[in-house]
């Protein structure tokens, strides 16, 4: 069994970061915090920002919505070579072809090379890094990364704000690391809290329900018990094979108690 396999999510997660060069911005870094808590990442890293209290500006707190204990913990670095300096494998993402640097690769590349990266190194991190939002990265800058990553987009138009950027990167990552531990990739409910509704209704529950049924078809005179015909034989066996629910008994209960009490308030008038 890998080194990997052996660890929890969350300590999988911790060893991808999310690194900003030079952000101006400060809704972008607080939008970037929550787009990366979103995927179950937490590491964010800026380069020289603009604002050197950037992570206490209303703005980026205000973008952070829920992200804001990423935000307060986000490690501010003087140069990319500090913030890179425990990654062991690097991904600088860019929207324009470089003649020189690394080789390339998609989003959905780097995530599965950066899963094969953690699960053979146990000490292995990943860097993902994006640039500023007027020009992106340097050839400086990308020269520090062993990787240069594309999202493939529109080649029209594919230029992409700093944050979206880093919500594509950490889903992708989460993508691929939560598939390879089994995590589920679904929204999930509390089936305790419906389990009793969705349980199909007693015998007792149904024979209450037609009494009743019985009781609002008279209020609302469409049902005249001097000759009631079929009319309850015929509901009797509906009700039956239809598999009814708790929920359901209750609700056509409601609808029972409605009817009997408007053709009383119709009577009084």
């Amino acid at each position: 069994m890998s080194a990997f396999s052996i660890q929890d999510a969350a300590q999988t997660f911790a060893r991808v970061d999310f690194v900003m060069v030079q952000p101006s911005h400060p809704g972008n870094v607080g939008a970037a915090a929550r787009a990366i808590k979103t995927m179950g990442f937490e590491r964010l890293h800026l380069v020289a920002p603009r604002f050197t209290d950037v992570t206490r500006h209303s703005e980026a707190i205000a973008l952070a919505s829920g992200a804001v204990d990423v935000l307060e913990n986000a490690q501010i670095h003087g140069t990319l070579s500090d913030a890179l300096g425990t990654s062991t494998l690097a991904f600088a993402l860019t929207a324009r072809p470089r003649d020189l640097g690394p080789s390339v690769c998609d989003i959905r590349q780097a995530a599965d090379a950066s899963l094969e990266h953690l699960q053979s190194h146990i000490h292995a991190r990943i860097a993902i890094v994006v640039g500023t939002e007027r020009s992106g990265l340097t050839n400086q800058d990308i020269a520090l990364c062993q990787r240069i990553c594309h999202i493939p987009a529109n080649p029209h138009y594919s230029s992409l704000n700093v944050a979206q950027a880093l919500q594509l990167a950490a889903w992708e990552m989460r993508y691929a690391l939560a598939s390879s531990q089994g995590l589920t990739l679904l929204p999930s409910t509390d089936k305790s809290a419906v389990a009793a509704g969705s349980e199909p209704a007693s015998n007792e529950k149904i024979q209450a329900l037609l009494t009743h049924w019985e009781e609002a078809m008279i209020a609302v005179e469409f049902l005249n018990p001097a000759h009631p015909k079929k009319l309850m034989p015929r509901t009797r066996h509906l009700f039956m094979r239809s598999g009814l629910t708790n929920d359901e008994v209750d609700m056509l209960r409601g609808v029972c108690t409605a009817m009997i009490r408007n053709s009383r308030q119709k009577g009084t008038k």
